[in-house]
Parts: structure tokens; sequence; C-alpha cells
């Protein structure tokens, strides 16, 4: 009876233990996933940042070209337009 006894009680005790683990990897799982999609966000943050850069760089080039173009033609004479 004593026999009977000891073994469930360590069958019941690596149960727990198997489901401890289980839970634990689990947990673990879950903040990689969390800190993979931290991950992620930021990069999508910095694209977007990279996006607007160049897109204002772009803006700037072409007012650039703009305004040289309106002074040159300030500087040519009328009737060479």
């Amino acid at each position: 009876m004593k026999m009977k006894i000891k073994v469930k009680s360590i069958v019941n005790d690596l149960d727990r233990w198997q489901k401890q683990k289980e839970e634990e990897a689990k947990k673990k799982i879950g903040r990689k996933q969390k800190e993979q999609e931290k991950r992620k966000q930021k990069r999508r943050k910095v694209v977007e940042v990279k996006k607007v850069v160049e897109e204002w760089e772009i803006w700037e080039e072409e007012e650039e070209a703009a305004r040289s173009e309106e002074e040159a033609r300030k500087l040519v004479p009328e009737k060479f337009h």
C-alpha cells in the first residue's frame, strides 16, 4: 500500500513538473513573440522615417531647381524667353 502511494506521489510530482515546464516554455515563446513584434514595429518606423526623409530631399531638390530656373529667367533678358 505504501509503495502505491509513493508511486502515485512521484507520478503526480512528475506531472506537475512537466506542466510547469510547459507553462514556462509557453511564457518564453510569448515573450519572444512580443520582442519580435516590437522589433518589427521599430523597423517599420525606421522605414517610414527613411521614406519621409527621401521624399523631403526630393522636394528640396525640386524646389531648388525651380528657384535656380526662376533666377536664370531674371538674369536673361525677356526677349530670349
